[in-house]
């Protein structure tokens, strides 16, 4: 399920950094998201060779606990993708604000 969950925001990510990001605002996200499946598929493929067949017969619990952690990777990558772009403040937004 974290695999699955990180391969879907990457691909969704890339496609609106594709499409309508104009400022590449998104390529840092869906970097983080694409090298976050890297990590899911690497970790995969390890408990693929140590479970075999039972691989894809998981628990309920287990798929559970897996799309929890999942969401919280994405939550995290939007977050630190947050505060960096607050950080940055391309637009010079925040700064005009705290100016008044």
């Amino acid at each position: 399920m974290t695999l699955l969950i990180t391969v879907f925001a990457a691909i969704i990510s890339t496609v609106l950094w594709y499409r309508i990001d104009e400022d590449r605002k998104l390529g840092m996200l869906s970097l983080m998201y694409w090298g976050a499946s890297a990590m899911w598929l690497v970790d995969a493929i390890a408990e693929y060779m140590e479970l075999k067949a039972e691989y894809f017969t998981p628990a309920l619990k287990d798929m559970l606990n897996d799309a929890y952690l999942g969401i919280s990777v994405v939550a995290l990558g939007l977050i630190i993708w947050l505060i960096r772009l607050l950080y940055h403040d391309p637009k010079g937004k925040i700064r005009q604000l705290l100016e008044r």
